[in-house]
């Protein structure tokens, strides 16, 4: 057994985690703290970047304590992080410019339905795999280029970098030293050429980004440099040495380490990741295909993605929006005391469609409610919306791919709702399974960075840490699993279009 631990920071979209995990892949210590969401106006969302860095250096020291760890017994710092959120700083005070705009963010539609019009959607998806859509980073950079007064004039002068969180956290830890990103969070900025593996001439002068702000691209597992003691506690330099996206590194940490295997993540939002190699599958059915992750020299590998936008965040609205509920967990109870929804369903539209509908004017949609609709369906509604919208996305994902889908391995905070995970199962008709330790995403990012120092000498080594805590069974019939899912879809396209129909009013 090795000594020392690997030190993990999730940085998600609503609070920062840091975990510390042993040789074991076992978690020594968790600390966590929200910090605060900015709406500013309808659709828009955005992070202080420098509150984020605090809160996560606060988390670091919390899980430290707790654990009885000093920080030289940090053997390296692996990181993940909410993908598509876009941050400017100045390259010389190291201050954010302004609010980092979140991925959740739908300003740019307009702009996106735009570029859709001149007939960009082809060359879009030749070169990053991804869709025209406000959820990636692009275009939220040319807004704040474009409206923030003599930025842009900086940013061509080489004042300014871009990142996605990952790079702002590598640049603050490393006392400004490093400015990178990994192959996995450049994949999702709409400038990244996934292919070629470079930022892409092309793309950047689509969207009137200069070169001169982006990151250098890096592996996902590589020692990138080390931090610095006036950041981190005053040690001696520990190794950085692990990056990804966090739906990448929790398909990593899933141990998904084969074509064809795949992992759901219900947090904020939902995402599906397929593993399929070393092939850059281009999907026919609006799914994003992505680089999953590049091991060292090794070459990169890839996985088809579908990005559903609003999953726990559903849950939140019941409880912050609607004062339905107080916690989370109150939402198994609820449901179990009706253990049929009665055809009350739940489109949650919140801020838009993602894979494989992709409209960014779809609003949310509850359905079906009689005189004798209670909170207990209500709350079925929501989360068997979570089930439905993961079919939606796993039977593109099968016609994309031609692989049929033999499990699906689940993690994320939903994931100990056995309402939901037994639903899961009901309505894709395959075996669910629930690992011992959910908090994948934080586990993948850990191994990324051990396998760089050589705190785990393998991925074979790794994947047989993998265990399972619970496996659902689907229950229901096929002809119940189809009716179910044919009601879905209906209230689906009567949710869709909603505020461009506004829009187009006025």
């Amino acid at each position: 057994m090795k000594d020392g631990v690997i030190l993990s920071i999730d940085q998600g979209t609503t609070g920062s985690t840091v975990l510390l995990f042993d040789h074991a892949g076992q978690i020594r210590s968790r600390a966590y703290s929200e910090f605060t969401q900015h709406y500013p106006k309808p659709g828009w969302v955005e992070h202080d970047a420098e509150e984020i860095m605090l809160v996560t250096m606060k988390v670091i020291a919390e899980a430290l304590k707790a654990a009885g760890i000093a920080p030289n017994d940090i053997k390296g710092i692996g990181i993940t992080n909410q993908r598509e959120t876009a941050v400017l700083w100045d390259r010389a005070s190291g201050k954010p410019v302004g609010r980092a705009i979140v991925w959740q963010d739908r300003r740019t539609a307009d702009d996106c339905a735009e570029l859709k019009a001149q007939g960009h959607t082809e060359l879009v998806q030749q070169k990053t795999g991804l869709v025209i859509d406000p959820y990636f980073s692009g275009t939220k950079v040319k807004w704040m280029l474009d409206n923030s007064p003599g930025l842009r004039k900086r940013a061509e002068r080489g004042e300014i970098c871009f990142g996605t969180i990952d790079s702002w956290l590598v640049y603050n830890l490393t006392g400004g030293k490093i400015h990178i990103t990994d192959y996995s969070n450049a994949s999702r900025t709409l400038l990244y050429n996934i292919r070629e593996l470079r930022w892409d001439e092309e793309l950047l002068a689509l969207l009137d980004i200069p070169a001169a702000i982006l990151p250098e691209v890096r592996p996902s597992s590589e020692v990138y440099g080390e931090t610095d003691p006036q950041m981190f506690f005053g040690t001696h330099g520990i190794p950085v040495a692990g990056i990804a996206g966090d739906q990448q590194a929790a398909l990593f940490g899933q141990a998904c380490y084969q074509r064809g295997m795949a992992k759901n993540t219900y947090g904020t939002g939902s995402f599906v990741l397929m593993n399929t190699g070393t092939e850059a599958v281009t999907s026919n059915e609006q799914l994003l295909t992505t680089i999953a992750w590049g091991i060292g020299n090794e070459p990169v590998e890839y996985a088809l993605e579908g990005a559903i936008f609003v999953t726990g965040s559903a849950v939140q609205w019941l409880r912050d929006g609607l004062k339905m509920i107080e916690h989370a967990k109150e939402t198994r109870e609820l449901a179990r005391a009706v253990p049929e929804n009665e055809d009350v369903y739940f489109v949650p539209a919140l801020v838009g469609l993602g894979a494989p509908h992709w409209d960014p004017y779809a609003r949310g949609l509850l359905i079906g409610l009689t005189r004798g609709t209670t909170r207990g369906h209500i709350a079925r509604a929501v989360l068997e919306s979570m089930a439905y919208q993961t079919r939606d996305v796993i039977e593109a994902m099968e016609r994309d791919s031609g692989i049929a889908l033999k499990e699906l391995r689940c993690d994320g905070g939903a994931s100990v709702n056995s309402v939901l995970m037994q639903f899961q199962s009901d309505i894709l008709g395959v075996k669910v399974e629930v690992p011992s330790i959910i908090e994948t995403t934080a586990l993948g990012a850990a191994y990324l960075a051990g396998l760089a120092v050589g705190f785990w000498e393998s991925r074979d080594e790794i994947a047989k840490k993998w265990a399972l805590d619970v496996r659902y069974r689907p229950r229901i019939d096929e002809a119940k699993r189809e009716k179910l899912f044919k009601r879905w879809h209906r209230a689906v396209e009567l949710a869709k279009g909603w505020a461009k129909e506004e829009v187009e009013s006025d």
